[in-house]
């Protein structure tokens, strides 16, 4: 346990933090989740905006150093990727 305020206080900060980040890479996650059981249906209107919903919560979370930037982008592609599979095969 820390014993100088400084430390109690920075403690205090990291798991606001930890808390905030936790639940914006959950509410991602469960985007993305989403978004793949939609495509394994088939390509779709939803699928899109999906789609677009998901790399919008990834963008923010990127500008907010939530996630790297470089995961990301990452994530971004290979949702892409799986879009564009699932526009082909239609």
């Amino acid at each position: 346990m820390p014993h100088t305020h400084s430390a109690k206080k920075r403690m205090r900060q990291t798991s606001k933090r930890r808390a905030h980040n936790r639940a914006a890479k959950k509410i991602i996650k469960g985007q993305i989740k989403k978004l793949s059981e939609i495509l394994a249906k088939g390509p779709s209107e939803q699928s899109q905006a999906e789609f677009r919903l998901a790399i919008k919560k990834l963008d923010k979370a990127a500008s907010k150093r939530i996630l790297h930037p470089d995961t990301a982008a990452r994530k971004k592609s290979q949702l892409a990727r799986l879009m564009n599979a699932g526009a082909a095969k239609s």
